[in-house]
């Protein structure tokens, strides 16, 4: 019987995850073929929750790291940059992110129209783990700076990836992005474009 029920909890499970990576690759699909898709569209065509289709958003943004941004002209995100999904298999997000969007999720039922908007401006941050040694750059980045962690490196939220970008640019310190990889690698493509343009 144990086991019966085991099987039946394992089969569940792999059926969430599968559930969860087809609408994730989905949406990356729209997105890539700039379709604009937002949250309602999602949790139209799987029959989800407007919260589900939100966390699965959140998942692909925060999680798989996708640069998304919302288009308010058409009401649906877009990829800022271009990004591939990631090979490996994707994570149960349909268990792991319960209370993330809670705040979302509860203006969305009293105001649907503008429940994309509430997940964009509020609930779905970037975020890095950035290590700088400069107390004075550390002050600088107090707008971004969420709590330092323990082996001295600051976790960073930021909305906006190009403003994120110029303050680090800005400051005459030495600052390294442990993470994500895109966002380092976006930054040296940035540094040596300004550098190629500046040449003598």
């Amino acid at each position: 019987m144990q086991n019966d029920e085991k099987s039946a909890a394992h089969a569940g499970r792999e059926a969430d995850m599968s559930s969860a990576n087809l609408r994730i690759q989905w949406l990356h699909r729209k997105i890539a073929d700039n379709s604009y898709p937002n949250a309602k569209r999602l949790s139209e065509r799987f029959g989800i929750s407007h919260r589900q289709a939100q966390r699965d958003i959140f998942f692909l943004k925060n999680k798989l790291g996708a640069p998304l941004e919302y288009d308010y002209r058409r009401r649906g995100f877009y990829y800022a940059s271009p990004f591939a999904l990631p090979v490996a298999h994707i994570a149960d997000n349909d268990e792991n992110f319960s209370d993330v969007l809670a705040a979302a999720s509860a203006e969305a039922t009293e105001a649907p129209e503008v429940a994309d908007r509430t997940v964009i401006q509020t609930q779905l941050p970037y975020t890095s783990v950035v290590r700088v040694e400069d107390k004075l750059a550390v002050l600088e980045l107090q707008p971004y700076i969420k709590e330092r962690n323990k082996d001295g490196t600051y976790l960073c939220e930021f909305h906006s990836i190009e403003k994120f970008m110029s303050a680090i640019l800005a400051l005459d310190a030495d600052i390294r992005i442990i993470k994500p990889d895109w966002l380092r690698r976006r930054l040296i493509h940035s540094a040596e474009r300004i550098i190629r343009n500046n040449k003598e």
